[in-house]
């Protein structure tokens, strides 16, 4: 299934792909559809009205999700890129919801910065409550699969050795269009697929999930071990190389940009950069 929330002149609503239409799954969002325990039931239902899948307006693809978790350092190409060592664990930070946009919002530059990057992602939906999963547990809590493009504010970022000042700005973390389960992909709980970032047309990042150093599984055992995941809860997984900051010379996002973040089977985040307007 392919799943979504889309922003109508009634409020947001949860739909699902159907050919070239959506169908209203009669609930305001995924993350209200994911908080039910017979979730994939609702979510196969046949009856509902119907909008046209294009210039759909969609929301963040779980617009307010409890907590956003997000893995650095996950692809070898990248850790080498940013001269970094491999890691024995993950390397853990968060996001928070005030963070998310939707598929294709305006992406707008902050002014603090002149050092926006660009971060292409698979990031994982949880689709079932999990604490200390074993890997069963944590492949069966696995609803489906986003993308992600986890922008990133590098000045602010190297500001400290800790990262999370440079990954929390507002409105800058573009996830969906849809959540894709596990069965429509190659490798399903730990697909197998091309993720690439294109700015204005050109390739920047081009990769394969194949090359994670920590799964999607792996990463749902580790991080539920430290805390709670609950339905509709999101881990990112990581960026390939291709970043802007480690480009020489480099390269950042300005307005006038487009930025595309795609991972295969999944679709694209497509948002064009903005100026603030202060």
């Amino acid at each position: 299934m392919r799943l979504a929330t889309i922003r109508t002149e009634d409020g947001t609503r949860a739909v699902r792909l159907e050919g070239d239409r959506l169908v209203d799954l009669g609930r305001p969002d995924l993350g209200a559809l994911l908080a039910e325990a017979d979730w994939e039931l609702a979510a196969s239902a046949d009856e509902g009205r119907t909008f046209a899948a294009a210039g759909a307006d969609f929301a963040p693809v779980v617009p307010s999700p409890s907590k956003v978790v997000c893995v650095g350092h996950n692809y070898t190409n990248h850790i080498q890129e940013m001269g970094r060592e491999l890691p024995a664990y993950p390397t853990l930070f968060p996001k928070f919801a005030d963070t998310l946009i939707g598929a294709n919002d305006p992406l707008v530059k902050p002014p603090e910065t002149d050092r926006l990057d660009w971060e292409v992602e698979l990031a994982v939906v949880i689709g079932r409550q999990v604490r200390r999963a074993s890997t069963a547990e944590a492949e069966a809590a696995i609803a489906g699969f986003t993308v992600m493009n986890d922008v990133s504010v590098r000045d602010w970022q190297f500001r400290t050795i800790e990262w999370t000042q440079g990954k929390i700005w507002d409105s800058t973390t573009p996830v969906g269009p849809y959540l894709v389960t596990p069965d429509e992909l190659p490798g399903g709980v730990r697909p197998r697929l091309n993720v690439r970032t294109l700015v204005d047309g050109v390739v920047m990042q081009d990769d394969d999930t194949a090359t994670l150093l920590f799964d999607p599984v792996a990463l749902v055992e580790y991080v539920s071990t430290v805390i709670t995941l609950r339905p509709g809860d999101l881990i990112a997984t990581g960026t390939p190389a291709g970043v802007g900051q480690a480009r020489d010379p480099q390269v950042f996002l300005q307005p006038g940009s487009t930025v595309s973040a795609v991972v295969e089977g999944i679709g694209a985040c497509t948002n064009v950069v903005v100026e603030a307007s202060l």
